[in-house]
């Protein structure tokens, strides 16, 4: 069966239990039923049991066993598989992003606010850092159009609910959220102004030029073309849809170590584009610390 480790939120109680994953999401579905719509029909969607979001067209979306539901109606393709979100997965809660949560929780009321949704969620880490450290409370999902990514999201479902999705074509009913994350991933502007209500905002983090450039100089070293980053465009298309809010760059170092150095050389996209001979060369050529250079957006409609 699918189970949860209930782990706990800081300073509380350290018991743990096991519960179904999909016991969750039955309870999180009954409580915020009206967040949902059909994408079939636009229609209200409402929780039938025992595992089904049901329009009043019946339309259904069932719940797996994990808990999760497929919502998009064509196939979903994503490169993001199980073995470079476990890679991913290891570093984010080995500390990765760690300065990045603690600016968000300096900028960010979090507990002014009802709703959050992750459009882009991968593996669901980052996600449910945030929920732990903030001990957020209300309404929390998360979506990605990778099925191993929702799966293993799966085991943060006593934090959130998380689903099979499209930023294209959000199953949520208009003007219903209070915020939105959206990390290293693409988004689609007019779907999130559809959904954010008229106060509501994003917060999209994106790499600056220095992100992970050991990687790339060890992976495209005979590629020059590929060794610069710039993001100039991504920021500008944020600026010209949205009311830019705050904008801070956050640079620092993380430590490698021969402990978590595969993770580090297999956790992100920069490991497909590589050659095999680049791959095995970047093996051979360990180094000792890794650049993070992020942009965080926040943005209002």
């Amino acid at each position: 069966m699918n189970y949860v480790m209930i782990g706990v939120r800081k300073n509380k109680d350290s018991d743990r239990m096991l519960k179904k994953k999909i016991t969750y999401s039955q309870e999180f579905l009954k409580k915020y039923e009206q967040y949902f719509c059909c994408l079939n029909c636009q229609e209200k969607m409402s929780f039938k049991e025992p595992q089904s979001l049901v329009c009043v067209n019946g339309h259904r979306y069932d719940l797996s066993k994990k808990g999760t539901i497929h919502f998009p109606n064509h196939h979903m393709i994503s490169d993001y598989d199980q073995e470079m979100l476990t890679h991913r997965r290891a570093m984010i809660l080995a500390g990765l992003y760690q300065p990045v949560l603690d600016v968000l929780k300096e900028k960010v009321a979090f507990s002014d606010y009802e709703s959050i949704v992750e459009m882009g969620c991968g593996e669901g880490s980052f996600l449910n850092q945030l929920i732990l450290e903030t001990e957020f409370k209300g309404f929390t999902s998360g979506f990605d159009l990778s099925k191993d990514g929702v799966q293993m999201a799966s085991d943060y479902n006593a934090q959130a609910f998380w689903f099979l999705g499209d930023v294209t074509q959000v199953p949520m009913e208009d003007a219903k959220l209070d915020l939105i994350l959206n990390m290293l991933s693409p988004v689609s502007y007019e779907e999130v102004k559809r959904v954010l209500k008229p106060t509501g905002q994003i917060i999209k983090i994106i790499p600056e030029s220095d992100y992970l450039k050991e990687l790339r100089m060890l992976f495209f070293k005979d590629e020059p073309e590929k060794l610069t980053y710039s993001n100039e465009h991504t920021d500008l298309k944020f600026k010209e849809n949205l009311t830019l809010i705050s904008e801070e760059r956050v640079t620092y170092k993380i430590k490698v170590t021969p402990e978590n150095y595969e993770h580090i050389l297999k956790m992100s996209p920069l490991h497909w584009g590589a050659s095999q001979e680049a791959r095995l060369y970047a093996q051979q050529h360990p180094f000792s610390e890794l650049t993070i250079d992020l942009k965080i957006l926040i943005g209002q409609k």
